[in-house]
């Protein structure tokens, strides 16, 4: 991955917005306050944000309680324009593919950072958590590599 300049505006996106970019989208904000506008979509949004993402993220202090799903197209109809951002993240092959389609006329950056999709992996609560805190350990490593470490200090909890 390289490392580059960092950017002014992210979106996170991954098919549902319920599950992988908002664990992005908690995380940036977390590690790098305010020093981007970040945000975070689906391809499709036809689900709440998932438990276990809520659960996966308290445990690094993140809060995502209150995150709202949404998708490419209720984004840009509540006037997050695609083209405002700098960088987009796409977090599976169906987000990367609707990004790139959405942004062929913008000359703008999609990367590919693959991650697990934990939904429906493992049977016992313990096994599914298990899988949710490999997803999110997979976007911190790859937020790390791209953007360097954390700017706002990791509370003690």
């Amino acid at each position: 991955m390289h490392k580059g300049r960092f950017p002014s505006s992210v979106l996170f996106c991954c098919d549902h917005n319920s599950i992988r970019s908002p664990m992005a989208e908690g995380m940036m904000k977390k590690f790098y306050g305010q020093r981007a506008y970040v945000q975070s979509a689906g391809v499709r949004n036809d689900r709440e944000i998932d438990g276990f993402t809520v659960a996966v993220c308290r445990e690094i202090g993140v809060e995502l309680e209150r995150h709202r799903t949404r998708s490419f197209d209720e984004m840009q109809e509540w006037g997050d324009d695609l083209s405002g951002f700098e960088l987009i993240v796409a977090l599976s092959p169906a987000s990367q593919r609707r990004a790139l389609e959405l942004t062929r006329y913008f000359h703008l950056d999609v990367e590919y950072w693959p991650v697990i999709d934990p939904a429906g992996l493992g049977e016992r609560r313990e096994e599914k958590l298990a899988a949710y805190r490999q997803a999110r350990d997979q976007i911190r490593e790859h937020m790390l590599a791209r953007f360097g470490p954390p700017t706002e200090q990791e509370e003690d909890e």
